[in-house]
């Protein structure tokens, strides 16, 4: 958000930095610090489901202190919204963006359109990594834009993002993909009780760091050579410090409902939130069959 007076006419949203909006009651007061910032006249979507209202908005360092009438409040830089929308920053719930923010961290493309928040971990994620895995990413990399794997766990390689200079907040799950490649490689078979006890470790290593959850792809290779009883055990990880279990499911075409029931059953069985990535038939066919899905989500939610 600009230090300074300035329109934006060429934006239809002015996002603020934070998820949510503080609705607190301001009145002019003498001696009330001036606000480094204040959103003036814009039409206020707070996110709250209620109708849209126009107020000014008054910032203090990264907060979001004061909405209202705040004409008064002395010298603060102004921002002119008159006939613009206000709303929270918005969270790009499935990000891909941890590559490109390394060649350009102003995420230009995200915040213009208000995102301030991007997760990532659709089924692999930024660590834990091994060696063979740090080589391998090595080795796909632009070549006009080369950089150091230098991570080896989930949050050091969010922190790695991070401290090269970026625009919006981060996030992730722990990728189920990640996690096997790190304990079986490519291999199209089921891990041993040791591997598999490895890889509960690894997540829940990576949820002590602060992981969302389990992310899953299950559409892809080598994440579709997982069985349903091995995310179950990932997944019951996860949930013991709460975390989600989010999944591409195995298949959105003539087994569509058949991989619903697998989600259900992994969430089910792990006691976990959970969340279906891409909910979607695909083909004509299939059409028919999300009616049915949403029914069985529902009857799962109650």
């Amino acid at each position: 958000m600009s230090r300074r007076r300035s329109t934006l006419p060429e934006h239809r949203t002015v996002a603020g930095t934070i998820a949510a909006l503080s609705l607190l009651a301001w009145a002019c007061q003498p001696g009330v610090p001036a606000f480094d910032v204040i959103v003036e006249g814009g039409t206020i979507h707070d996110g709250s489901g209620g109708d849209p209202f126009v107020a000014d908005v008054g910032i203090r360092g990264d907060t979001i202190t004061a909405i209202g009438d705040l004409e008064g409040a002395g010298s603060a830089d102004r921002i002119d919204a008159t006939g613009l929308a206000v709303a929270p920053g918005f969270i790009n719930v499935l990000s891909w963006a941890a590559e490109s923010l390394r060649i350009d961290g102003r995420s230009q493309s995200d915040i213009r359109q208000g995102v301030t928040l991007e997760v990532f971990g659709e089924g692999t994620s930024l660590g834990p990594l091994n060696q063979a895995m740090k080589d391998e990413i090595e080795e796909r990399q632009l070549e006009d834009h080369p950089y150091p794997v230098d991570w080896t766990t989930l949050d050091e390689g969010l922190e790695r993002l991070v401290a090269g200079g970026i625009a919006p907040n981060v996030a992730s799950f722990v990728g189920a993909t990640t996690v096997r490649i790190h304990e079986l490689g490519y291999e199209d078979r089921a891990p041993t009780e040791a591997e598999l006890e490895r890889m509960r470790e690894l997540v829940r290593q990576a949820m002590k760091e602060g992981a969302l959850g389990l992310g899953t792809s299950l559409i892809y290779a080598p994440a579709f050579y997982a069985s349903t009883q091995e995310l179950v055990e990932l997944a019951r990880v996860a949930a013991e410090h709460d975390g989600m279990y989010i999944s591409h499911i195995r298949d959105e075409g003539n087994q569509f409902l058949e991989a619903l029931d697998e989600f259900l059953d992994v969430a089910r069985h792990a006691g976990s939130r959970a969340e279906v990535y891409h909910f979607k038939a695909k083909g004509e066919a299939n059409r028919p069959k999300l009616d049915l899905a949403i029914e069985r989500i529902e009857q799962a939610r109650a």
